[in-house]
């Protein structure tokens, strides 16, 4: 009689692979890192000139400053208001509440929103205060204005506070029917940052500055995303 063996046992399982990186996360930190690179440059030309604007800047503000007639000047005036204050913190509010899918998500996500754009503010006036950009002549000036120049206030903030709502409305319709919404969003922000140097209060490179910080800090913070919306659980 033959002598038989242990029974064999269970297959091996094969091991399975742990969760790769979400689609898109590294041209999020491609972008990112270009964008930082290209405002790192700007930062460090403005530092070595210790403020002094470029020719093609004075150019640009003495346009400006030839050419505040009416009803441009009003209009800029409008438009500049919305780049800052309240309007950009309810925009992130109407963010978070287009992205959540219920009550605590729609609160969480307005947290998120909110602090993301309360963060590019502090980073920004932090900059702002560490670089000490002087403005343009306030001779110049056609709308009040304070601090220092560099990068751009509004431009950092409208540009913000339009990426901040591109991705509400992107996680409400998706991306094809978002495509709309996105271009009125980046022609708001262009234009408020546009009417910082037509109101001559800000060099054109304190307004390039705002935009490219303000889109490094969307491509960093869009890796966050999962944090403000969690996928539902599909286990």
């Amino acid at each position: 009689m033959t002598a038989s063996g242990p029974p064999p046992g269970p297959p091996p399982q094969a091991a399975r692979p742990g969760p790769g990186p979400r689609p898109g996360t590294r041209r999020l930190l491609t972008a990112a890192a270009v964008c930082a690179a290209l405002f790192t440059a700007a930062a460090v030309t403005v530092a070595v000139r210790h403020g002094v604007p470029l020719a093609p800047e004075r150019a640009a503000v003495d346009w400006s400053a030839a050419h505040h007639g009416e009803p441009l000047r009003s209009i800029a005036r409008a438009l500049t208001a919305t780049g800052t204050g309240t309007i950009p913190y309810l925009l992130a509010v109407l963010a978070g509440l287009l992205a959540g899918r219920d009550a605590r998500s729609r609160l969480r996500a307005v947290a998120c929103a909110v602090l993301v754009l309360a963060a590019g503010q502090a980073i920004r006036y932090g900059l702002m205060e560490l670089l000490a950009r002087p403005r343009p002549p306030a001779l110049d000036w056609a709308t009040p204005a304070s601090g220092h120049a560099f990068p751009s206030g509004h431009a950092t903030t409208s540009a913000l506070a339009a990426g901040i709502l591109a991705w509400g409305i992107a996680r409400r319709v998706g991306p094809a029917r978002a495509r709309t919404w996105w271009a009125v969003l980046a022609l708001w922000a262009a234009g408020v940052g546009l009417t910082r140097v037509y109101l001559a209060v800000h060099w054109p490179g304190d307004v390039v500055g705002g935009w490219l910080l303000a889109a490094t800090l969307l491509c960093l913070a869009l890796l966050l995303d999962p944090l403000a919306v969690p996928r539902p659980d599909r286990s």
